[in-house]
């Protein structure tokens, strides 16, 4: 390691900044960010940095030779598109002691970028030693993607009761422990999750925090995460932190395989779902595992397909957690209405041709048949049906008596974002001949004018489009 990382304060004087062209503005852009106060010299003499005027209070674009510039209180100097200038300057910062940095010049540096994750008050910085900036920001991009966006925002939390907190705990691993808790359990998810007073009640509602972190039973809490419709790349950064975390798992029948792989590998998985025309264990069943096993003290993952709050049941879940008083957050899923519709490139909506949406499920011939159909005879309305290839006689029977038209185009689409995903396209009246071609769900309907916009052919195998074919050709 060449280069030792460490932080510099800005508050303790200016940065004098040297330099032309973008490339002197990017670094502007790098140290205004950071609140740092800065003189600036435009070696090509154009001054119109195109500042704000929140900026131009710490920025001072100052005239003269920056070679006898008075560097007296400077804590750092930057050149970046100085050419001849940065090297001479690096001479007389280091004849100073002051640290310097010439981009792209390791010979003339004191010091170097590195690339930085801002979370506030929760800062990454990764270097290379300057040989490589480009696999720093690679870094800077895996580890952007892995933080809580509100990383920062629990540093703060955690500042803003730390001191009262070790005034009351003496012993140092006592204390670590303290804050360990706070911020694995409910009360640091709870500030992940922007309830910050939520928190705050809660920790101060801590009367002995010497016996909170003696505590053996840890405090257990409940996930509901959406697993979208089933490439595991559409998992959300929260849902994957989720799934690395959970002591137990308790997932739908409809999760893929290469989804349920993405958990850490000692989680206990407990498989809770259905399918239609299959037995399961019940939501209450349900409902109380999940419960038992959160106020056992473990993190809890339920995983559903989709969304948990599209057809997922997971407003029942929430109200049964809320009843039984156990912590939980809820982490959304792309539905399978919308990751089909990107799949197939079926716009939902399209300017002057589809204004609203509906989405609703008829997973039997009996719900459908319960269905008002009559609301959803608009021509300009598009009906994104979940669990309807049983149902899809009743549906097509339910549409044509409300009065929508026979050749409304219809699109089925099965086991959307998926490798062996298929589709089919025709009209309202070939519904169920199109569910048939399918060969298979889990599987969503898309009824209305914009599925003629549909994508399908881009994503069939040459196998399936002559098939296509010859079946329109019958």
């Amino acid at each position: 390691m060449r280069f030792l990382p460490v932080f510099l304060d800005l508050k303790a004087g200016p940065v004098v900044l040297i330099g032309a062209g973008e490339l002197l503005r990017a670094k502007l852009r790098v140290l205004a960010a950071a609140g740092a106060r800065i003189r600036v010299h435009t070696i090509d003499g154009n001054q119109d940095l195109g500042l704000s005027p929140a900026d131009a209070v710490r920025i001072e674009v100052v005239a003269g030779d920056p070679l006898t510039a008075d560097l007296a209180g400077v804590i750092a100097i930057v050149c970046a598109g100085a050419g001849d200038i940065g090297v001479a300057m690096s001479a007389r910062a280091k004849a100073l002691g002051l640290p310097v940095n010439v981009m792209d010049d390791l010979e003339h540096s004191s010091f170097i970028f590195p690339a930085i994750v801002d979370r506030g008050d929760v800062v990454v910085a990764v270097g290379t030693g300057g040989t490589s900036p480009v696999v720093a920001r690679r870094v800077r991009e895996k580890i952007e993607a892995l933080l809580p966006a509100r990383i920062g925002e629990l540093a703060e939390f955690i500042g803003g009761f730390r001191k009262s907190i070790n005034e009351r705990i003496a012993e140092f691993p006592l204390r670590r422990r303290f804050w360990e808790r706070v911020i694995d359990g409910p009360i640091g998810a709870a500030v992940l999750a922007g309830r910050k007073g939520e928190a705050g009640a809660a920790l101060n509602r801590i009367t002995d925090p010497s016996a909170f972190a003696r505590a053996d039973k840890p405090e257990g809490s409940v996930a509901l995460v959406g697993a979208g419709p089933g490439d595991p790349d559409l998992l959300t950064i929260k849902a994957l932190r989720a799934l690395q975390d959970a002591d137990t798992v308790f997932h739908d029948e409809l999760v893929s395989p290469e989804i349920l792989d993405r958990i850490r590998r000692d989680t206990t998985r407990v498989p809770v779902g259905r399918r239609v025309g299959k037995p399961g264990i019940g939501q209450d069943a349900i409902n109380k595992r999940m419960i038992e096993a959160a106020q056992s003290g473990q993190r809890v993952v339920r995983l559903k397909g989709g969304d948990p709050f599209v057809f997922g049941r997971g407003g029942e879940e929430v109200e049964a957690l809320r009843a039984a008083g156990v912590a939980y957050s809820i982490i959304p899923g792309i539905t399978a209405g919308l990751g089909g519709a990107a799949d197939f490139e079926v716009p939902l909506t399209y300017r002057h041709e589809a204004t609203r949406i509906t989405f609703l499920t008829a997973h039997k011939a009996r719900a459908a048949e319960t269905v008002d159909w009559s609301t959803l005879t608009d021509a300009k309305m598009t009906v994104v049906v979940y669990m309807g290839m049983t149902a899809a006689p009743a549906i097509r029977a339910g549409l044509f008596a409300a009065g929508r038209s026979p050749e409304t185009p219809v699109g089925v689409f099965a086991r959307v974002t998926r490798p062996d995903a298929q589709g089919a396209i025709g009209t309202l009246r070939d519904l169920p001949e199109l569910v048939r071609r399918t060969n298979g769900g889990p599987a969503i309907l898309i009824i209305g004018d914009v599925v003629r916009h549909a994508g399908l052919l881009r994503r069939q195998t040459p196998k399936q489009i002559i098939s296509d074919l010859l079946d329109a050709a019958e």
